[in-house]
């Protein structure tokens, strides 16, 4: 498998940056675990908010009427991503200015200081108006961390990943945040299950966040050997400056940006209506129980966990552009008849294979997005590029997506209006392939 022959030192003159890397088996595995699960972590601690929308809702954001409520818990869970093209730009500047490791530092200690401000914010009746503002406050914070997190722990693993195999790390960071995203379904699964709602919604619903508080230095410890890949490569001039670097993206990568954030405007809508507005969807709109949408959560992440290193090998196998392309108008055929047959028979044994498929489909448009992103940057600027086009596009169509689909909902009064903002932003997404190299089992730089 091509993921073993990584130790050897890849030779010719077109492969002479990767021969700078670490190399050897063991090594490799330490470095892809130590990447992969500190992004895991900070993402545990940004999605478990999506699965307590409710019981936030209800506490910081009183509001009459379900819907009205709803906006109101999903605008604020929006703004957590307004920051994120923010920290994208500065911390992307910055990972490729002092290096891959320190930016990654930086925003575990951020992700876990945004978490301390949800655990002991007090509630909109003890405080007023402060409340809200607080979350807010912390949202933003998690969100300008996530923002440089997933541009420089992406661009790593890419350049420890050889030519061959960049489409199966790129899975392998996708089953990291599943797998936080199914321990934060599950946790909130499990305080469902043994606390009263009184306790749940006095401190049950904090206990995630604690969690998440807790494992910033944990992130930190883990990451504390990675091999810093920013120097391996070539620099015109023989310096890097944050400014340059900036100046750089939006002087002569204009292209790249346009067709970024096409392309993650379609899997991050996908992933965020099939997986985190699922829960609440679930309970404010088709009235299950809040341990279903639950349910329909942890399968959801499971499912994409799973499937995630598959959608990498393919892609690597027969190319970024046609497995997205493909998938892209899968889901665009499917996603409506889905969201009819789970309105049309409410229960637990329609919803939840139902989620399943959707995730399927969701992970093998995801994947190869994601690792085409930092294949389109030259490796100077490759954290701060891929930094602003992942966090523009995840920032308006993904953060913002059960807004969008519960306003779509309210404006048009069907239940199945996020089934067509998924189909719009899917279709415009394949907008972005023509202005694409497909780089698959192509050199990296």
């Amino acid at each position: 498998m091509e993921i073993s022959q990584g130790s050897a030192v890849l030779a010719g003159a077109e492969t002479t940056l990767h021969a700078q890397a670490p190399v050897g088996k063991l090594k490799r595995a330490k470095a892809v675990a130590a990447i992969t699960i500190g992004n895991g972590l900070e993402y545990f601690e940004f999605t478990s908010y999506s699965f307590f929308a409710i019981i936030i809702g209800k506490l910081y954001f009183p509001a009459t009427g379900d819907i009205a409520q709803l906006l109101l818990v999903t605008a604020t869970f929006g703004i957590g991503f307004v920051a994120r093209p923010v920290g994208g730009l500065l911390l992307g500047a910055y990972a490729d200015r002092a290096g891959r490791k320190a930016a990654m530092t930086l925003t575990l200690q951020l992700m876990a200081l945004g978490s301390a401000l949800i655990v002991f914010a007090p509630t909109y009746a003890q405080i007023g108006l402060a409340a809200p503002m607080l979350i807010v406050a912390a949202r933003l914070l998690q969100g300008f961390a996530l923002g440089g997190e997933i541009g420089a722990s992406t661009s790593l693993l890419m350049e420890y990943a050889d030519d061959s195999s960049r489409g199966f790390y790129g899975g392998l960071q996708a089953v990291s945040q599943n797998l936080s995203a199914l321990l934060g379904a599950l946790t909130g699964l499990l305080l469902t299950a043994v606390l009263s709602t009184a306790a749940l919604e006095g401190w049950g619903w904090r206990i995630p966040f604690a969690i998440g508080l807790l494992m910033g230095p944990l992130g930190v410890f883990i990451r504390r050997n990675l091999h810093e890949t920013l120097d391996d490569g070539p620099v015109a001039g023989g310096k890097r400056s944050q400014g340059s670097a900036i100046r750089t993206v939006f002087a002569q990568h204009r292209k790249q940006m346009v067709a970024g954030i096409l392309l993650t405007m379609g899997n991050t809508a996908a992933i965020y209506i099939t997986l985190y507005y699922i829960p609440t969807y679930a309970s404010k709109i088709l009235h299950m129980s809040m341990s279903a949408g639950l349910a329909a959560a942890c399968v959801a992440a499971a499912v994409a966990a799973v499937t995630a290193p598959f959608a990498g090998k393919l892609s690597d196998r027969i190319g970024r552009k046609k497995v997205f392309g493909a998938f892209c108008v899968l889901l665009a055929l499917v996603i409506y008849p889905a969201f009819r047959l789970i309105n049309a028979y409410v229960m637990l044994e329609v919803l939840l294979p139902t989620i399943a498929l959707l995730s399927v489909l969701t992970t093998f448009i995801a994947v190869p997005g994601l690792v085409m992103l930092p294949e389109m940057f030259p490796r100077p600027v490759r954290v701060t590029g891929m930094s602003v086009v992942y966090c523009v596009g995840v920032s308006i169509f993904g953060g913002f997506a059960p807004f969008f689909a519960t306003e779509l909902m309210a404006l048009s009064g069907s239940k199945l209006a996020p089934s067509w903002y998924v189909i719009a932003c899917v279709l415009i997404a394949l907008l972005s392939l023509p202005l694409i190299q497909d780089k698959a089992g192509r050199p990296l730089d």
